[in-house]
């Protein structure tokens, strides 16, 4: 039988070099890292930008804006005393005094809130020096003029705007206005550079996103090229090997040199691809050898077929030649022979008829599984009673009782085989009977898949340590004299059993009589996958098998 060599470590894959050596994982990461990184200095750059617009946006609206407003509600409120008191020189009426007071009462509110957010901006301290000074001059304003106009209308009952005293309240009233105009030239300029500063960071903001999402769609797109020539590119080129090895071409070269991962994956498929190569030619090769070897089998099993013929036939007919012509011999010349002849023409005939029993049962042994052995579901109930019909003659000189205990199932198996199998064991346990008359007794009982039947008798027995030798062929435990046969029976039995897929052999254990039980199993319906066996046969066969067995 040819030897297939036993497979070969798969060689180490190609290493890849330079770029090619960097794995799916590390282009993933390296792009990932880049990304996550880019996103990172967007996103602090954005913050930054929202960080300064919403602090430059605080200042304008809540500082700068309402100083602004106080600004101006400072400058209503000098603008009205001014009003209030020269119509209260002129007129007299309490009315515009009492203006005169709510205007003073309003500046004063609105030099305070004034003051307060001035103090919040940058250089508070010089802008708060303003308003002091525009308090000063309002101050002074109202001590040398608006006061002694009050004065004079409340106690002289005159109205004491003249010329001299109107000029010198312009004159004053001047000075508070010249007071306001820095404070209002700084509070413009801070608001004039907060919108700009607003503008500014609006406009960072935008273009810091415009440039984040320009970077993430390039980073993107370049991940995407990347991965297109470094991944799948690659696996678009392996599948079209393996593709092509599947095909049929199966000396196409499987390899991808990037990424490292498919590199040594396609490596590995490429080993396996020349191994399951070789070992594809070395099967081919020992199934060539095999079909050879088949060939000469079945030209050797047609020589044993025509051995076999010539033994049932050419073989047979000089013994019957010698056991014909011996038995003449003593019937015609038989009163001239001595009692030593006859006895040695009745050794002669005798041996010839023994020579014929044992030619049979050969033929009978080494035809089993070629000659008529074909496979089928078979009762074994009818096979049982054929080989019953066969017994039924010495079964009825022994004085014997057969006792089927169960019915007989279907077995996967050959109806011919069987009952033959039947008949051996049958056979044996009338044949190795003791004094008593001989019982047999037959079962089947399912396990698993398999039927495992029995055959128990009361007869002689077997010792244990003859359980297997009793299966081999020519093997006797008993003279001839005693017991007769040709010692095939058993072994021919096991031959059948081995061959229709199950197992025979003794068992004794727990028996406390004499007698011997036989057990053997048979498969309860056919395999998956059905054996095919050769059959030739040149030409028809003849001879009878043995129906009895010897131990």
């Amino acid at each position: 039988m040819t030897q297939v060599p036993p497979p070969q470590p798969l060689p180490a894959p190609r290493q890849a070099e330079g770029m090619n050596r960097f794995t799916v994982g590390r282009w993933f990461a390296a792009g990932g890292g880049a990304l996550v990184l880019i996103l990172l200095v967007g996103i602090a750059l954005s913050v930054n930008a929202l960080n300064q617009l919403g602090t430059t946006r605080d200042q304008v609206v809540e500082v700068i804006d309402p100083a602004l407003m106080r600004s101006l509600e400072l400058t209503s409120a000098l603008t009205g005393q001014d009003t209030a008191i020269r119509a209260y020189g002129l007129t007299g009426e309490r009315g515009r005094f009492d203006e005169y007071q709510a205007a003073v009462a309003a500046e004063r509110r609105a030099a305070a809130d004034l003051t307060r957010h001035l103090r919040e901006l940058p250089g508070g301290d010089r802008l708060a020096g303003h308003v002091g000074r525009i308090t000063a001059a309002a101050r002074e304003w109202r001590e040398e003029y608006a006061e002694r106009v009050a004065e004079q209308v409340r106690e002289k009952g005159e109205y004491p705007i003249s010329r001299s005293g109107g000029t010198r309240g312009v004159e004053l009233f001047t000075g508070v206005r010249a007071s306001l105009a820095p404070l209002q030239g700084e509070l413009e300029r801070l608001h004039r550079e907060g919108v700009a500063r607003m503008q500014s960071g609006a406009r960072t903001l935008y273009l810091t996103l415009g440039a984040l999402a320009v970077i993430v769609l390039v980073t993107l797109v370049v991940l995407a090229l990347l991965i297109r020539r470094f991944v799948l590119n690659p696996v678009s080129r392996l599948t079209e090997q393996v593709r092509t090895v599947a095909g049929g071409d199966f000396d196409a070269r499987i390899g991808v040199d990037r990424p490292a991962e498919l590199n040594e994956l396609s490596g590995h498929i490429d080993a396996m691809r020349g191994r399951i190569l070789a070992e594809w030619r070395r099967v081919a090769e020992a199934q060539a050898k095999l079909e050879d070897q088949a060939l000469e089998l079945r030209r050797s099993n047609g020589e044993l077929e025509q051995f076999a013929y010539v033994a049932s036939h050419d073989l047979q007919e000089p013994l019957r030649k010698v056991a014909s012509f011996t038995q003449m011999l003593e019937q015609r010349y038989g009163d001239q022979l001595d009692d030593r002849a006859k006895q040695y023409i009745a050794y002669a005939v005798d041996g010839a008829k023994r020579m014929q029993t044992l030619i049979n049962d050969l033929l009978a042994f080494s035809r089993v599984g070629r000659v008529g052995g074909e496979r089928q579901m078979t009762d074994s109930g009818a096979a049982l009673r054929a080989a019953l019909d066969n017994l039924a003659a010495p079964i009825e000189e022994a004085d014997a009782t057969v006792v089927v205990h169960t019915e007989m199932p279907q077995v996967y198996g050959n109806g011919m085989l069987l009952t033959q199998l039947f008949q051996n064991l049958v056979s044996n346990a009338v044949k190795f009977r003791s004094s008593a008359p001989p019982i047999v007794e037959i079962a089947a009982e399912r396990r698993d898949d398999m039927w495992e039947f029995s055959c128990s008798d009361n007869g002689i027995g077997i010792d244990s340590k003859y359980a297997e030798r009793v299966f081999m062929i020519f093997q006797r435990l008993h003279p001839r004299d005693v017991y007769p046969g040709t010692g095939i029976g058993l072994a021919l039995a096991k031959k059948i059993v081995e061959y229709l897929g199950g197992t025979i052999w003794v068992d004794n254990v727990g028996r406390t009589s004499s007698g011997t039980t036989f057990r053997w199993t048979l498969p309860a319906a056919p395999p998956l996958s059905l054996e095919l066996t050769p059959h030739s046969r040149s030409r028809p066969p003849t001879g009878a098998a043995s129906g009895a067995d010897d131990v």
